[in-house]
């Protein structure tokens, strides 16, 4: 999980700090390993312990906050329990707390990405410094991907549909009022978030465009603060106070040279990575095709037999997009598909008994 996560962060500090505990992440391993075989124990071959696809895809598609969230909760456990209990083996106590040790200091690896952004107290004076610059200049942002917007568009799709295809079936008895009302509510439903998709993530190039002239102004007017900033990444990476100082001083004298330096640690990114027409395409043509499971049936059924029909295979399909959403909720994923199947069966119970109590002739 760490490695993935590294590989995501690019050349980032973060990065730095994900791959160094995932090395010392694998000398624990080895040193468990060592002490197994000294004991006689049976020792499992590492290419038959593997991420499960469901973790795999968590690690590489999931808000690294959310994944370094949960990882830092794992940690806490470790510290205070498994490598705290002992074994009733002195030397292998002797490792455990070894490694217990060490994992109190991943954890506060750990915690300081998650402030690095905020204003407070920090492991060093070189970070708390750095933290309080950093917590003045609250406007930057992050977003999401479009993957996750395209679950998140079957979804909405499926469950905004879903309700009118109850309603009116309850209303019509499953008429060929139904097909009518479902196809274009998803036609309209579909073109809705493909517009609200495009906009959000044209906003999104927008802000990391205006992060880059805010922190190009920045530069201009307040140039000793910007240079301070930067010479604190470079203390953070282990360079020297006065090697550090020397570095920015250089870099100072090209304005656009500081920017490209200074840019990355503290935006993530001074390059733009928003597709609205992909976000677009991906959010209207997911939401139209969630919107259609429940229309479906309705093309070759009427009456009670396309109702019933059309309410299974929806509420098949609630399960299997909750489901889908623990990919970024890191859920597990039978608790969100039965969560998301428990929606489906409120709101169409809901808006098919609405329909009952308004039912009209068709």
């Amino acid at each position: 999980m760490y490695e993935i996560l590294a590989a995501r962060l690019g050349n980032s500090r973060k990065a730095e700090i994900v791959r160094a505990i995932a090395d010392a992440e694998g000398s624990h391993r080895e040193r468990i390993e060592k002490r197994l075989r000294e004991l006689g124990e049976q020792v499992p071959d590492p290419s038959t312990v593997k991420l499960s696809p469901l973790q795999r895809l968590q690690a590489r598609l999931a808000p690294v906050e959310t994944v370094i969230a949960r990882m830092e909760a794992a940690e806490e456990q470790e510290i205070t329990d498994r490598y705290r209990r002992t074994t009733g083996d002195p030397d292998t106590d002797v490792v455990l707390e070894s490694i217990r040790v060490e994992e109190q200091g991943h954890s506060r690896s750990l915690e300081s990405m998650e402030v690095a952004h905020q204003a407070g107290p920090a492991p060093s004076s070189v970070q708390s410094r750095l933290n309080r610059i950093l917590g003045r200049e609250s406007w930057h942002r992050t977003g999401a991907g479009w993957i996750s917007g395209a679950i998140y568009g079957a979804n909405d799709g499926l469950a905004a549909v879903f309700g009118i295809v109850a309603g009116v079936s309850g209303a019509t008895g499953g008429s060929s009022f139904v097909l009518t009302a479902g196809l274009f509510g998803a036609i309209a439903s579909g073109l809705s978030m493909a517009t609200g998709a495009f906009l959000a993530e044209r906003s999104e190039g927008e802000v990391v465009a205006a992060n880059v002239e805010r922190e190009r102004q920045e530069i201009i007017e307040h140039p000793d603060e910007e240079k301070e900033e930067t010479s604190l990444f470079y203390q953070l990476k282990g360079i020297d106070k006065e090697t550090a100082d020397r570095l920015v001083e250089q870099l100072a004298l090209n304005p656009d040279a500081l920017l490209r330096v200074h840019g990355p640690e503290e935006l993530g990114s001074t390059e733009t990575t928003s597709r609205p027409v992909q976000a677009a395409i991906a959010a209207g043509v997911s939401t139209f095709i969630g919107a259609m499971v429940p229309v479906m049936p309705f093309f070759w059924l009427r009456g009670p037999s396309g109702v019933i029909t059309a309410a299974v295979v929806s509420l098949i399909a609630h399960f299997l997009v909750g489901a889908s959403k623990s990919l970024f909720t890191l859920r597990r994923w039978w608790s969100a598909g039965l969560e998301m199947t428990l929606a489906g069966v409120i709101v169409g119970g809901i808006t098919y008994g609405i329909g009952l109590v308004l039912k009209v002739g068709g």
